[in-house]
Order: structure tokens, then C-alpha cells, then sequence
């Protein structure tokens, strides 16, 4: 049979099966299906064509390219302690509209660095971020900060990468089988430990049932109205640290766009959504030391140091360095500031939805003020209904 007639019955199998009822075809055949259509398609957005979480369509190759983890409330910080031991690592994140990509090894805290900066007066909060540590991740090349009671379900994946070269990888999900955090072995020492890992974690019960809970409503923002705006604005003036924001928004029961409308005069300045193609080419041209934020209600993966090779391409807008990919779907962004707070500036991006993709920060020196290069740049961003200049790479 001719190559293009194999082609014509395979395109008209896989149409077959896309348009059968969920019933009269497995998910494991209309995947198969869809792959078929469009090869290029990510395991995420293919799921939410097939509707159904990333983590069930991700389960369908258990037992071939997939291998179930323990689950448990302690098992992934476990796993991810363990993690350590990989050495060279690609760490993914990523939320709806963004995806943060950083290779490298993730460093390593000493016993006693557990607790070093902790606030001794918030008891509760020093317990939550020690309950969020994993022995290491915080700074360096592989920079994470972890919400593990929001981790659910664990995956070994090992599979043919693009270049046919084996991939293997540890796949976290959230208990709504959203992507909590995903890391790569990018080194041929990392295998066998990688290997011991699936190994000691494996699950006992490598089924594909998976106990996924429906997405919660979205909270209704609390009315303007019914925010004491004075005293809200009040207390942003008095922030002394960034780090302090969370709990302003906490404290006041808003959320994080809508404390942009309520800020102090000249604390904020709406910038147009796609000004942040004209954040990032800045970066590059000048080659200023960036902060890069970006997570989802699981991990929050965190880049610093400078961009170079920025471009648009395929619906996303995306820095292509060897050790640093980020990719944004800008076209869903919905609102972009830039924010003042405790004399730092930084620039944040919210989708259609109000949640929040990407936030960045000038790299700074311990009790140094920010870099003026920074400022001045952010300053310069185009405002809504301004032209944005188009990406030049």
C-alpha cells in the first residue's frame, strides 16, 4: 500500500473515532485519535479537548510508559527530597497561560538552613513553610517554593522524546489532576537514581482509576464596596517586605487584581497585556537581571538572571535560551501593572479569568535599592490602548 494511502486510512480511523460518543470508544482510543489529527499537541491541552484532567489522560499509559507512585500526605515532599539526587534536572511549572522551564541542579539545604529567616513570631507560617520544604530548592539554579497539601497524585514517566531519545521524567498532580510540577533527568548519571526512585516509590496498585475532584467554583470577589479602602491603603504603605503582600490580601478578604484598583495613588499603573512582549525584548536588549514567577496553587517556580533569545511563535511568546525556556500565551492576558511595594517594583500579568500568569522583578543586592535601568524600564511600558512594539527575534 502506497505511503499516502496509509495516511488517508489512518486520518479517516482517527476522524472515525473523534466523532464516536465517549462511551463507544476508550479514552486511551480517542487520545490516540486526537494524537493522530494534530501530533503536536500537549498532553494538557489534548486533555482538555477530550475533557477530561491532564492527570487521567496522563494515566492511560500506565503499565507501558507510565509507572503509578505512592500517594500520601507526605510522599511527595519525599519524593521530591529525593529528587535531590538527580543532579541536572529540566523543573516545569506551569497555570493555564504559562509555562516555566529551567535545566539545572537544584541546591541542597545544610539541617540547620531549614530554618534560617523564619518569622519567630508567626508561628503558624514558620510550621507551613517548614512543611514546604523538601532539603533544598530554595535559590539557585533550580529555584521552587512548594504548597505540598495541594499535591496529589505521582507519576514516573519514561517515553521516546522528539529526537527518539529515551525521556524520564517525575510528574506531579494537584486533586483536581491539574500539573502541580514536573522534572526532567537531563543527565546520564540521574538515570540509575531515578531508576531507585520509581523503584521505591512504586505503587503498589498501578490502575488508572484516579479519584479526580471537580474544579471549585471560582470565589466571588468580595464588593469594593465592602473593603475598608482607607485602612487597605494604609497598611500597603506600611509594607516593609513584598514577601508581606499575601498577607495584606488575607487580611482585607481581597483578591490579588482587585487589590491593583485599590492601591494608593501612584502605587499602581495599568499597563496594556501584551506590553510584556516589549518587558521582555527590553530585558534582552539591555541585558538586564530579571526575576521570572510563574506557578499555579501547587509550586511557584521562580528564574533569575537575564533573557537573550526572546520570539513569538505558534500562539505564545516565548524566551528560547539553553538553560531557560518561558512561554506565555499572551493573547489571553487580560491586564498587566506595574506595582510598588515596599520600594520594589515589579510587573504582573493577569489572564481573562483574573488569575494571575506571570510576575516579574529587577534582580536586585541584598540592602541595595533596585537597579534604576529597571524602573526606568518598566516605566516605559505601554499603557492600555498604546501600540506595543512587536517582537524583533
Amino acid at each position: 500500500m502506497k505511503a499516502h494511502h496509509r495516511f488517508a486510512l489512518a486520518l479517516a480511523g482517527a476522524l472515525l473515532l473523534t466523532n464516536l460518543p465517549a462511551h463507544a470508544a476508550s479514552l486511551a482510543e480517542r487520545y490516540d485519535a486526537l494524537r493522530a489529527e494534530q501530533p503536536k499537541l500537549q498532553l494538557r491541552d489534548a486533555a482538555r479537548t477530550l475533557n477530561v484532567s491532564e492527570a487521567n489522560l496522563l494515566a492511560v499509559g500506565i503499565g507501558k510508559t507510565v509507572t503509578r507512585l505512592q500517594e500520601g500526605e507526605n510522599v511527595p515532599r519525599e519524593i521530591m527530597r529525593r529528587a535531590l539526587d538527580l543532579g541536572t534536572v529540566m523543573a516545569l511549572t506551569r497555570n493555564d497561560n504559562g509555562v516555566l522551564e529551567r535545566t539545572g541542579v537544584a541546591t541542597r539545604l545544610k539541617p540547620q538552613e531549614e530554618i534560617v529567616g523564619l518569622d519567630a513570631d508567626k508561628e503558624k507560617e514558620r510550621e507551613a513553610r517548614l512543611r514546604n520544604i523538601a532539603g533544598g530548592y530554595l535559590g539557585g539554579e533550580i529555584d521552587l517554593r512548594f504548597t505540598f497539601k495541594n499535591w496529589k497524585y505521582a507519576f514516573a514517566v519514561v517515553q521516546p522524546g522528539k529526537d527518539g531519545v529515551l525521556t524520564r521524567s517525575l510528574q506531579f498532580f494537584d486533586t483536581h489532576g491539574n500539573a502541580a510540577h514536573k522534572i526532567y533527568v537531563k543527565s546520564e548519571a540521574g538515570v540509575p537514581v531515578f531508576d531507585k526512585l520509581v523503584a521505591e516509590f512504586r505503587n503498589p496498585v498501578q490502575g488508572a482509576e484516579l479519584k479526580v475532584a471537580p474544579a471549585s467554583a471560582r470565589a466571588a470577589e468580595k464588593p469594593d464596596s465592602a473593603v475598608d479602602i482607607k485602612e487597605f491603603q494604609l497598611a500597603w504603605n506600611e509594607l516593609t517586605d513584598v514577601h508581606q503582600f499575601n498577607r495584606l490580601l488575607s487580611e482585607f478578604g481581597v483578591s490579588r487584581e482587585q487589590a491593583m484598583r485599590l492601591a494608593p495613588a501612584s502605587a499602581v499603573q495599568r499597563v496594556a497585556p501584551l506590553a510584556v512582549r516589549q518587558l521582555l525584548e527590553e530585558s534582552a536588549r539591555q541585558k538586564l537581571d530579571i526575576m521570572a514567577f510563574l506557578g499555579n496553587e501547587s509550586t511557584i517556580q521562580i528564574f533569575s538572571g537575564k533573557v537573550n533569545k526572546v520570539q513569538a511563535a505558534g500562539g505564545w511568546f516565548n524566551v528560547l535560551d539553553p538553560e531557560f525556556n518561558l512561554h506565555l500565551r499572551d493573547q489571553a492576558f487580560n491586564s498587566g501593572y506595574v506595582i510598588k511595594r515596599a520600594g520594589v517594583t515589579s510587573v504582573e500579568f493577569f489572564d481573562q479569568n483574573g488569575e494571575l500568569v506571570v510576575s516579574f522583578f529587577g534582580v536586585r543586592e541584598r540592602n541595595k535599592p533596585q537597579p534604576q535601568s529597571w524602573v526606568d524600564m518598566t516605566a516605559a511600558l505601554p499603557k492600555p490602548g498604546n501600540a506595543v512594539r512587536q517582537a524583533s527575534r
